[in-house]
């Protein structure tokens, strides 16, 4: 079994994730190197995006999504991510494996049958035949039209798209490239490169949990599943994808707290050569370096900053990273001053290094910023 120390595995995250150093790579490179971007806030996944590159450019997202290199959809915890092709097939899959809407209490909270889920799926691979795109406004209008569907337009319109999702993970619509703020749904069939459907999730999980793991290990199969679907996969299930990946997998003791934690057998030299890191970095809302463990991760986040961090309503905070660890928050005031928070029992952050931080944020998005610090 790998020893590693907690700073060992911050530090070798910040590079796995293309933060210390920053990369030259695409906006596609990153998203399949971070295991996908969440874009539920869409100028946050392009922050995040743009704090790993050397020379961010401006629209490289949105020409990403048009060129099809990246494709937007709902995939882990729901919520919104930008995905490479070759990973995104994997992610859906076992998320549908869960098969989270045929739970009672789904049911009784969104008022869709399994029986109605199966069609909804089959009517929407109607309407989006042949390469169509529809609005969220037009999809709904067209299902509630056709026979059998004109009482669900109340669940097809509430909410956060939360009926619409398992048709998401089950391969029947993604998110289309879009116009401005217009969000178009199209069929993965014709829109992204290379689709063949969801495969099985024993398939899925030989894809899914390297690249999960290739930029947040070491983690525990528990710490997959609650990154990937909040924990709601079945336990056996999920030790069965870990142990089907046999000897591609090594067992890592961290600080030696006993946990069974995994590792790409393959990174585990990599690993074991890390030194700890000194970085600092400004990381926009919705990282993908807190979300990959969680914010209950306490070798990450303090438990007692964990509020600071994630808010109310899902909210998750940008974040001062230094020597691995959160050390403080921060945010755009609409002065262009980046105000930042420091924990007080963080230490001392260099400040130098925030200034360069603050001017590497003016060059991602094209202000003129000032630094603002102080203690909390």
């Amino acid at each position: 079994m790998l020893k590693a120390t907690r700073d060992q595995v911050l530090a070798w995250r910040l590079r796995q994730q293309g933060l210390t150093p920053r990369t030259m790579s695409t906006v596609a490179e990153l998203a399949e190197r971070l295991a996908g971007v969440q874009a539920q806030v869409a100028s946050s996944a392009e922050l995040a995006i743009a704090t790993r590159q050397r020379k961010p450019r401006a629209g490289a997202v949105e020409k990403a999504l048009a060129d099809r290199t990246v494709v937007k959809t709902w995939s882990m915890r729901g919520t919104l991510h930008l995905l490479v092709p070759e990973q995104m097939a994997a992610f859906q899959s076992l998320l549908a494996a869960a098969r989270t809407w045929e739970k009672p209490s789904w049911q009784r909270s969104f008022g869709v049958t399994p029986d109605q889920m199966e069609r909804l799926g089959d009517a929407v691979d109607e309407l989006l035949d042949g390469g169509r795109a529809m609005s969220r406004a037009e999809l709904t209008e067209a299902i509630i039209a056709m026979p059998g569907y004109g009482d669900l337009r109340e669940q097809l319109t509430s909410g956060w798209g939360t009926v619409l999702k398992p048709l998401a993970w089950t391969g029947h619509l993604c998110h289309g490239s879009g116009e401005g703020n217009r969000t178009a749904f199209v069929s993965p069939r014709s829109h992204v490169p290379g689709w063949t459907g969801v495969p099985e999730p024993e398939e899925a999980a030989r894809v899914a949990v390297p690249a999960y793991l290739r930029a947040h290990g070491p983690a525990t199969a528990e710490a997959f599943d609650a990154w990937l679907i909040r924990g709601l996969t079945r336990k056996a299930d999920m030790r069965a994808r870990f142990a089907s990946l046999g000897d591609r997998l090594t067992e890592v003791d961290v600080d030696g707290d006993g946990e069974r934690a995994y590792l790409l057998a393959e990174d585990a030299d990599g690993l074991a050569r890390t030194k700890p890191s000194k970085e600092v970095r400004l990381l926009a809302g919705f990282d993908q370096y807190v979300l990959g463990p969680g914010t209950a991760d306490t070798r990450l986040i303090a438990a007692d900053r964990r509020k600071a961090v994630s808010r109310t309503a899902g909210w998750i905070s940008p974040v001062v990273v230094h020597e691995g660890r959160v050390a403080g928050v921060w945010d755009f005031t609409d002065d262009g001053t980046v105000d930042v928070r420091l924990f007080a029992e963080s230490g001392a952050v260099p400040k130098a290094a925030l200034e360069a931080e603050v001017a590497h944020l003016a060059a991602c998005t094209g202000r003129g910023l000032e630094l603002s610090v102080r203690t909390v």
